[in-house]
């Protein structure tokens, strides 16, 4: 269970520390933080697992999953610096609504009841957070663009979990991870030559947050494989979804922002949403053959 609670409540501060960092760095420096720490994290796991430390390169979907994976904490990144911390809590909502389109078109899947009705309240927790009491014209006018970014990082989510699932089935979940971040690191160092921009003080928090978001990285998904393996799979959905709760509540403590009822209402719907969705539907009766 200390794995569930841990990896959740460092999905909910990732928000908070890229708003830190953000004070000494840049999103594209903070996003290449974010997977050089996780990878280099990720190594000693691999190492001491007794796997092999060459990530695999050869795969369609490890490309895609880095491609995305960088999509996302860039994007991610961007809008939480000329943002709102808390705005982060739209990624995986956005992320899964992707997913559900994904499985029709892609996949051919067909959604029952229970999924179109958790889809629709997570959408519309989504839209409660975008509007925040304002009619769509403002909105849109005011913070449209930050909430497209949140919208294309929840997209690059969404493609680094296709491809763990179309990976799943050749490669463990350590190695697969390992590799897509190790490309995603040099995905996300193409553009620095040109984009970094550090500010000339030394902000010792920016690099602590810095060297905090790549350690959840490399580690935040371990956490939880261990803790399914223990806890009640109804129980990981409900704890794993908090974060988005805990987000809001870092929010406001530690950065004093702006946390309106129509955000906290939001927050509980998309938790409300996500849960329903996720929650284990009841075993069918086994038929005895006559």
């Amino acid at each position: 269970m200390i794995y569930l609670v841990l990896a959740s409540l460092s999905w909910s501060i990732v928000g908070v520390l890229v708003k830190i960092a953000g004070l000494q760095f840049d999103s594209y420096t903070i996003t290449f933080a974010r997977f050089s720490i996780g990878v280099v994290a990720l190594a000693g796991v691999v190492y001491f697992s007794r796997h092999s430390l060459r990530p695999a390169t050869f795969y369609k979907w490890i490309w895609i999953g880095a491609i995305g994976k960088s999509a996302n904490y860039l994007f991610e990144n961007v809008a939480i610096t000329i943002g709102h911390a808390y705005g982060n809590m739209l990624v995986q909502p956005i992320q899964t609504i992707v997913l559900l389109v994904a499985g029709i078109f892609l996949f051919k899947e067909r959604l029952t009841a229970k999924s179109w009705l958790s889809g629709a309240v997570v959408l519309g927790g989504v839209l409660l957070i975008t509007l925040n009491g304002r009619s769509l014209g403002d909105a849109i006018a005011e913070q449209g663009w930050i909430t497209a970014l949140f919208a294309l990082s929840g997209i690059g989510a969404a493609l680094h979990f296709l491809s763990q699932k179309m990976l799943l089935d050749s490669m463990n979940d350590v190695s697969m991870n390992y590799s897509i971040f190790f490309w995603a690191s040099f995905v996300s160092a193409v553009p620095l030559p040109f984009a970094a921009d550090w500010q000339p003080s030394f902000v010792p928090g920016a690099w602590l947050s810095a060297a905090g978001l790549g350690l959840i990285t490399g580690f935040s998904f371990l956490m939880l494989s261990k803790a399914l393996r223990t806890v009640k799979f109804s129980v990981a959905v409900i704890v794993s979804n908090m974060a988005a709760l805990f987000t809001v509540l870092w929010s406001g403590v530690f950065l004093r922002e702006p946390i309106t009822m129509y955000i906290v209402i939001g927050a509980f719907t998309v938790v409300a949403g996500m849960t329903m969705l996720n929650w284990p539907g009841k075993p069918k009766p086994s038929v005895e053959p006559s």
